[in-house]
């Protein structure tokens, strides 16, 4: 699709693994979670996906509450190894380390849509470019460090601790001095380069794993890629939603109007969002719904307004259908909000 881009995401199980780590740094995460935005259930939600531009402010708030310059390197050292994930499994049941790195690149976006890794050799040397495809998230300091800690960790653990660095290079300057990285990494550290990108040596890369399996290897890769197809169904009802949002905001919506945002056809668009389990009708009466509650609970706006809003042609309409989502009408379910 060509329009309606969705919104980057990361998985919830990244802010999941920085909770725990978290809670060993003994931080203020009530405060944390209270100044980024972030509701407890997340923690509990296998399937979370949160946006990647609120990397700026969860890095901004977490440096803010600790006072440590040096946050990303010390959530990342205290953070669980990645575990029990379809990657995990891709890496283990592969012959060879390198052929678990190239298989698990290909399903990077089950842990981020922006956070892109990409591997290559540079000369006789092994190396692993990392990369964001989002120009919202702007300060990539506290981010990068962490990624790449997780990173070498989990390597670590898939090759028994045989996985070492030579060296790293990071875009970002260094702030203060370099002996935390060096501790961290185990090895030179060099700042204000042209990518962030990990070096280490090619004969890590014939490593064999010990649970190679050629038939779980099979099994792991049809999951990963039905988890990679999940997510690609999400991004379709996603870009959709964006799509009614801006049409709404100047009169009604129907599908062949989304359908020509996206430059594909209105059949394709039906085929699509029926393999996400949805219809078009279905999401506009959702988005016109949720629409409406948060006017009617957050606004002072008249019901004409937010019947033109909703993208409602009669009043009378927009009370029926209020009433058959809700089973209250508009004026009792802004009554009842202003009771709370």
């Amino acid at each position: 699709m060509s329009g309606g881009i969705a919104e980057l995401r990361d998985s919830g199980i990244l802010l999941q693994l920085a909770y725990q780590a978290m809670l060993e740094l003994k931080l203020d995460v009530p405060l944390i979670f209270e100044r980024c935005g972030v509701k407890a259930e997340i923690l509990q939600d296998r399937n979370a996906r949160t946006p990647h531009a609120a990397q700026n402010l969860f890095w901004q708030v977490l440096e803010e509450v600790s006072g440590d310059p040096h946050i990303g390197l010390h959530i990342a050292e205290k953070m669980p190894v990645y575990k029990g994930q379809v990657l995990q499994y891709l890496f283990l049941s592969s012959p060879t380390f390198g052929e678990g790195l190239n298989r698990s690149l290909n399903y990077q976006r089950l842990l981020s849509d922006a956070t892109l890794a990409t591997f290559e050799m540079v000369g006789d040397e092994a190396s692993i470019r990392v990369s964001s495809s989002s120009e919202k998230v702007k300060d990539l300091r506290h981010l990068s460090e962490a990624v790449a800690i997780g990173l070498v960790r989990f390597f670590s653990y898939v090759t028994d601790g045989k996985f070492t660095l030579n060296r790293v290079h990071f875009t970002h300057q260094l702030e203060g001095d370099d002996r935390e990285h060096k501790r961290m990494y185990g090895c030179d550290v060099s700042f204000g380069e042209a990518e962030n990108r990990l070096f280490f040596s090619a004969d890590i890369l014939v490593i064999p794993s010990l649970h190679a399996e050629p038939e779980l290897l099979h099994l792991h890769e049809k999951l990963a890629s039905e988890h990679v197809a999940k997510l690609e169904r999400q991004d379709v009802v996603a870009r959709v939603n964006r799509i009614i949002g801006e049409i709404l905001e100047t009169g009604q919506v129907n599908l062949e109007q989304v359908a020509s945002k996206l430059d594909i056809k209105p059949r394709t668009l039906r085929t699509r969002l029926a393999e996400a389990n949805t219809n078009f009708n279905q999401l506009l009466a959702d988005y016109r719904c949720n629409l409406a509650k948060r006017l009617l609970a957050n606004t002072d706006e008249t019901i004409d307004e937010i019947v033109y809003l909703t993208g409602f042609s009669e009043p009378s309409t927009f009370y029926r259908a209020f009433k058959r989502w809700t089973q209250v009408t508009p004026i009792e379910y802004r009554n009842q909000k202003k009771r709370v």
